[in-house]
């Protein structure tokens, strides 16, 4: 294995991950005559540096999901290409400017620190060839400790440079796929498709809603888990479970089917990983923070199994013949719900612990778009086989997660609100989940003067509960609820279809909007009356 390094400035191998910034620079010397103690070989168009100091501290905890060179003209980057992407997520596009102006500073501090180590190198040879003569060194060891301590300063602010350039180079998003649609208000969301069973009318119904459904099952126990729990929280009982249940079991028996791994994801994170998946908003908005006592490690509960599952093969290199490799993600999420405050507050539609069956891939860069649009045809299927009449939008790119080069929703048909409402969302986030989390793909080659990064894609399958919401509208009867086919084998019974066991409270929600649309109607024929009546006195004034 061939090495490249300093002279005493520490050796790195050529095929460990550089990591930070600082390993991941050029140091290219001031046009001042003076010699560049670096070697730099140009292959392919690509640059890279064989020798660099590796004394220089690496940045902690602060991962790069954009590649640094992507801002520099000089190494092949294009700038605009990410100020126009800006531009589309309707973010600061000037920070563009501010990470090219890090870099620059950052290099040249760099610079100044290898100038600094070849002249303690240079000196240090004077030591020994004095002392070899057996002649006074003191001298020279005097400018060397002198030397050694502007080192130190200099490895330091070096440091500090690389760590703010690569939180600044975090704040930026995905680059945004051309065909996104440009808007800043979801209301523009492009609506792609619709599907509805055969002889299915997707109308505003007078039926209940899905926790009243689920309450007359007895399926579920609010009032006691917001005593036990606090907001949202509840108890599902009876058929709620076994309800629920069959959702997970069919969701991972319909993806396994169709090639995918089943991976039960660990339900907390430590903080260093969910760094280099998770926003910094979601830390605030999302996450929940587990105190473990005296323990130097952060850890947070997951919001979604995407967060672990796109850490499991962290630091890993993935050879081309494992691609793609297709996971059905189940695990227990927990949300903070921070900036929901009063949506969806009926139920167990929006809650704070739910369950999740997702869909995760890594593949080829080349076939990341052609998986892209199979995860969101596999999510379709299923809620084809379930009977769920939705529609599938293209999501506007001011709403673009920073992870998201593009990304679909498919919404089910909810009669009681008359609306659509989200219960799949499918990303296709490239390379900038991997790049930070350095899960790279191909055969390793002396040669490669690139890292090549696998791109990571993400699709619910089902929330189970939010989907389960979805289903007791649609399938609720006057005197039960007819059980989707799929879902009969996983309950107790097998039935096809549950009765009700329970009446509704005299103030339930359902009560509650027939009470104020027949109070607006009656408004609405007064003034109707009054209209008219005013109309026949005027008449009668102009005759």
């Amino acid at each position: 294995m061939s090495q490249y390094g300093l002279a005493n400035g520490g050796l790195r191998t050529c095929d460990e991950p550089r990591d930070s910034v600082a390993a991941h620079l050029e140091f290219t010397p001031p046009t001042n005559g003076q010699k560049d103690p670096t070697h730099h070989q140009t292959d392919n168009n690509f640059t890279r540096t064989t020798a660099f100091p590796s004394f220089v501290p690496e940045a902690p905890n602060v991962a790069n999901m954009l590649d640094v060179f992507d801002f520099i003209v000089e190494k092949g980057g294009n700038p605009e290409q990410i100020k126009e992407s800006q531009r589309r997520r309707y973010a600061p596009e000037e920070v563009v400017d501010e990470v090219i102006a890090l870099y620059e500073d950052h290099r040249k501090t760099q610079y100044s620190a290898t100038q600094v180590n070849t002249k303690i190198n240079e000196i240090q040879k004077q030591i020994g060839a004095k002392k070899k003569a057996k002649e006074d060194a003191s001298e020279l060891m005097a400018q060397k400790i002198e030397l050694e301590k502007e080192k130190k300063a200099k490895i330091e602010l070096a440091g500090e440079k690389d760590v703010a350039l690569k939180k600044k180079i975090a704040t930026i998003g995905n680059i945004v796929h051309e065909s996104v649609p440009v808007h800043n208000n979801e209301d523009n969301n492009v609506e792609l498709r619709k599907w509805a069973p055969e002889g299915f009318s997707v109308e505003k119904r007078d039926v209940l809603s899905h926790h009243e459904v689920l309450t007359r099952l007895d399926g579920y126990d609010p009032e006691r888990g917001v005593k036990v729990v606090g907001h949202r929280g509840y108890f599902l009982r009876n058929w709620g479970v076994f309800l629920n249940q069959a959702m997970i079991n069919y969701g991972l028996e319909f993806l396994s089917e169709r090639g995918y791994t089943a991976l039960q994801a660990p339900q907390f994170m430590l903080k260093e990983y969910m760094a280099k998946t998770a926003q910094l908003e979601q830390f605030d908005e999302e996450l929940y923070k587990v105190v473990d006592g005296d323990a130097q490690n952060d850890k947070y509960l997951i919001a979604t199994s995407e967060q672990p599952i796109s850490a499991f093969h962290a630091d890993e290199w993935i050879m081309n013949k494992e691609l793609p490799i297709k996971y059905a993600g189940f695990s227990t999420c927990y949300r903070r719900e921070a900036g929901s405050h009063g949506r969806d507050a009926w139920g167990i539609f929006r809650v704070h612990q739910f369950e999740k069956v997702e869909q995760f891939v890594l593949t080829d860069p080349e076939k990341s778009w052609e998986a892209f649009e199979d995860m969101i045809t596999v999510s379709e299927d299923f809620y084809k086989s379930l009977g769920v009449p939705y529609r599938v939008a293209a999501i506007v790119s001011g709403a673009l997660n920073n992870a998201a080069a593009k990304k679909y929703d498919l919404e089910a048909w909810f009669p009681f609100q008359g609306e659509y409402k989200e219960l799949v969302s499918c990303s296709n986030c490239t390379d900038y989940q991997s790049r930070a989390l350095e899960i790279r793909f191909g055969n390793k080659l002396q040669t490669d003067v690139k890292k090549k990064y696998v791109h990571a894609l993400n699709s619910t399958l089902c929330a189970t509960e939010r989907a389960l919401c979805c289903l007791l509208e649609n399938f609720q009867t006057e005197d039960g609820f007819t059980v989707p086919e799929p879902l009969r084998k996983y309950l107790p019974g097998a039935p096809d279809f549950i009765p009700f066991t329970k009446e509704l409270p005299k103030d339930s929600t359902s009560q509650k909007a027939k009470a104020k649309a027949e109070k607006s109607g009656k408004v609405a024929s007064a003034v109707a009356g009054g209209a008219a009546a005013v109309t026949e006195k005027l008449k009668d004034l102009s005759t």
